[in-house]
């Protein structure tokens, strides 16, 4: 997911969580905000790599994309592990995620199909992924394994924080969409295998708002109509909301540096609050479900998720999600990768395939509501095998979507200054 932020623990999932009786291997914590990204690491760390010190300006860093696909060096020293290793013994495997963004049995199987390694998981989460760059960096903990995005494929590469795959380890790869075994922002994925995609939409409960909002020549101009004021939300995202804003306004390219439309963008918001004065929050995925809110700008994932917090007895059919049929919308995903810190590089060569597991996967799936990139998963097995009811088909992603869609990809440092500015000056009208 580009870097968007996760909510903390749902009470759902914490009944989940204890139904499914944690064991003792775990060790659940949310790591403290750190230091801002560009502060220098601890003088005395060095689990980060040789060549943290040597990053180039950011300015010089590629930025990948789907027109100027990136094959990363691998820097000397940081060379993939040999061939034929056995997994480490007695090895406390660390992953470091997002809160709530893959599912404990999921981890509670690994343990399990490694017992005779005798491995245990410890899972910490961070977030935001500024604040996961500067935790890895610092070298503080020895984390095994990293949910993240290719927004900061480069820093972690430069940086020396992530080591290049073994592929040898990983033949569960085969099972992935080919878009992900060549990926624009990892060519020959040299350093990541994917996790999970998807593309970022509209949610709303019909009872709530009966107007088929996909049925409007443009949907996206329900956030400017006066007569949902106060009823909608946005993503509390800076770049969710500049990409739907342009793409609203007839553009296409998300990742635009032009002033003119920069300019045209942050009016068209604020021309939003004084309309139909939406909610900034990463939430719609309850609050829809609950009633607390009729529509909001969402993830495809959290609307499959969202069916699992309906008040008892409001039939999932009430629920829909829209992003543009032609797979011509904001399109995304994340992925695993092995850090370079991290104490159990073998081991955590396996666990990155395990996750690859199609029967695992999709477990994860019935959890997270986030699609994984999978041949053996189609659309229509996901509602066949009630993955998501026949009224949230729009929030499958489709392979050919990575072709047309549109990622939000990492800008330009001056670019990225802009798109703050913007996203201040809404905030603080918010």
């Amino acid at each position: 997911m580009a870097d968007r932020p996760r909510p903390s623990i749902s009470r759902r999932r914490l009944l989940q969580a204890s139904a499914l009786g944690v064991p003792g291997a775990w060790v659940l914590s949310s790591c403290a905000r750190a230091q801002p990204l560009g502060a220098p690491a601890p003088a005395a760390s060095t689990a980060g790599g040789s060549a943290a010190a040597s990053l180039p300006p950011l300015t010089e860093i590629p930025i990948a994309s789907p027109q100027n696909p990136v094959k990363w060096p691998i820097n000397p020293g940081n060379e993939p592990i040999a061939s034929g290793l056995e997994p480490e013994m007695n090895a406390t495997l660390r992953v470091y995620n997002y809160p709530d963004y893959v599912y404990k049995r999921v981890l509670k199987d690994f343990q399990k199909e490694y017992a005779d390694y005798n491995v245990k998981v410890e899972l910490s989460t961070f977030n935001d992924l500024p604040e996961a760059l500067t935790k890895i960096r610092s070298g503080s903990v020895p984390f095994d394994v990293g949910f993240l995005t290719y927004n900061y494929m480069g820093k972690l590469v430069y940086g020396d924080l992530i080591r290049p795959l073994n592929h040898d380890y990983i033949p569960n790869i085969n099972d992935v969409w080919e878009e992900f075994q060549n990926p624009f922002y990892d060519q020959g994925w040299q350093y990541t295998v994917p996790y999970t995609i998807y593309t970022t939409g509209i949610g709303w409960r019909h009872d709530l708002i009966p107007e088929d909002i996909s049925a409007r020549s443009n949907p996206y101009d329900v956030f400017w109509d006066a007569k949902y004021a106060g009823a909608i939300a946005v993503l509390d995202d800076d770049r969710e909301v500049i990409a739907m804003t342009i793409l609203r306004n007839g553009g296409t390219d998300v990742n635009s540096a032009d002033p003119a439309v920069l300019g045209q963008t942050r009016d068209s918001m604020l021309e939003m609050l004084s309309v139909s004065r939406p909610r900034v929050t990463i939430t719609g995925y309850t609050d829809i479900p609950e009633g607390t809110m009729s529509l909001a700008q969402c993830w495809s994932g959290d609307m499959i998720t969202g069916q699992y917090y309906l008040p008892e007895g409001v039939d999932p059919a009430l629920l829909r999600y829209w992003s543009p049929p032609t797979g011509q919308g904001v399109v995304g995903n994340d992925f695993l990768c092995v850090l370079k810190g991290g104490e159990n590089p073998v081991m955590a060569h396996h666990f990155l395939n395990y996750m690859l597991k199609s029967e695992v996967s999709i477990k994860n799936l019935s959890f997270v509501g986030y699609q994984p990139p999978l041949r053996s998963l189609t659309p229509e097995s996901m509602v066949a095998d009630g993955y998501l009811p026949a009224n949230l088909a729009g929030a499958i992603v489709k392979p050919e979507w990575f072709q047309v869609g549109y990622p939000l990809l990492e800008l330009p440092v001056a670019v990225e200054a802009e798109y703050q500015a913007i996203w201040q000056q809404f905030k603080s009208g918010a």
